[in-house]
């Protein structure tokens, strides 16, 4: 276990949250573990991933960045996932998967004190 990825205060935060919070969250979602259908526990998992800084790209816009993205990214793929979940368009599969990475970069960005 790296310095990064054992929640002392020396770690990072990943938005407003700690990075130890954020790797419990993310656990739990992976063991299958949470509300919503497994769409959106999967679609909360991957923003996740993201937020820690271990995707090639961002779930919604699908931009690279060579690091873990900071509040302005996170909260920039949150607007994203908004508009998207508004679109008419979207097909309606893809809606819980939206919700779940809605939902995960909510709480990551500090709007929602709980994941739902």
């Amino acid at each position: 276990m790296s310095s990064d990825d054992n929640g002392d205060s020396e770690a990072p935060p990943v938005g407003v949250r700690q990075r130890v919070d954020v790797e419990i969250a993310l656990n739990d979602l992976s063991e299958g573990q949470g509300t919503g259908s497994s769409q959106f526990r999967t679609g909360g998992a991957v923003a996740f991933e993201w937020a820690l800084g271990r995707s090639e790209s961002s779930p919604v816009t699908v931009r690279g960045i060579p690091c873990a993205p900071d509040l302005p990214l996170l909260t920039a793929e949150l607007d994203a996932a908004t508009v998207r979940l508004e679109t008419p368009t979207e097909p309606p599969d893809s809606k819980d998967y939206l919700r779940g990475i809605h939902a995960a970069l909510s709480w990551v960005c500090g709007f929602n004190t709980e994941l739902r």
